[in-house]
């Protein structure tokens, strides 16, 4: 599989990200419509602005928002030149389809921070500028099972619990996917560069006995 493969998954993916955040803009926000059942009350389609990262953590800052996007737009560069460096060295190619998969989810979100801020006006109000501060929009939202925590429970007894209460969009899922599925298959993916190192290991030994 040749190199602009791989970027034409990260292509793929990103403008699935995209097209899903502007549909679920166009025809759910500006239509003042906060959310819809896709599958009874378990998958909702719920339009969810995130001023900061993922899980809702933000950096509470007159530049902080600023700040984080600068570094996600060089973090997605660095993923790019690794995942580049990864096809000189000829690793398997599932290891680059998830590489891919990550680069695809952090250009995703980039997007939003970067440009949403002008383009769909969705700035925080007290944002210095509209640039480099856009809100990501998520909508994917997975509701399966709530009710209350058992009074005996120490702190939280008695209080109302969700799961799964997340709010996330296709280029968060990118990222999941591509991290798991290496995290599951690390042996295989990694194995070759294990073997390239046995040997390096075994002339250090042999000069030192030497």
């Amino acid at each position: 599989m040749k190199l602009y493969r791989y970027f034409l998954i990260v292509l793929a993916v990103v403008v699935l990200d995209q097209t899903v955040k502007l549909w679920v803009y166009f025809d759910l926000a500006q239509n003042h419509i906060q959310e819809i059942n896709v599958i009874g009350e378990w998958f909702k389609i719920h339009y969810l602005l995130n001023p900061g990262m993922a899980f809702g953590l933000k950096w509470d800052a007159t530049y902080g928002k600023m700040l984080l996007t600068l570094f996600r737009i060089i973090a997605a560069f660095g993923i790019g030149y690794y995942l580049v460096h990864l096809f000189k060295k000829a690793v398997p190619s599932g290891l680059l389809i998830c590489m891919s998969l990550v680069l695809a989810g952090a250009v995703g979100n980039v997007i939003d921070s970067t440009f949403y801020g002008v383009l769909l006006d969705n700035a925080p109000y007290n944002a210095p500028t509209p640039w480099f501060n856009g809100q990501v929009i998520d909508m994917f939202f997975f509701p399966l099972l709530d009710g209350t925590y058992p009074g005996w429970i120490p702190f939280i007894g008695g209080d109302d619990f969700l799961f799964f209460s997340y709010v996330f969009n296709v280029a968060d899922s990118s990222v999941f996917l591509g991290v798991v599925f290496m995290l599951i298959f690390q042996k295989k993916f990694f194995k070759s560069e294990n073997k390239d190192e046995a040997p390096v290991k075994d002339e250090q030994v042999s000069e030192a006995t030497i």
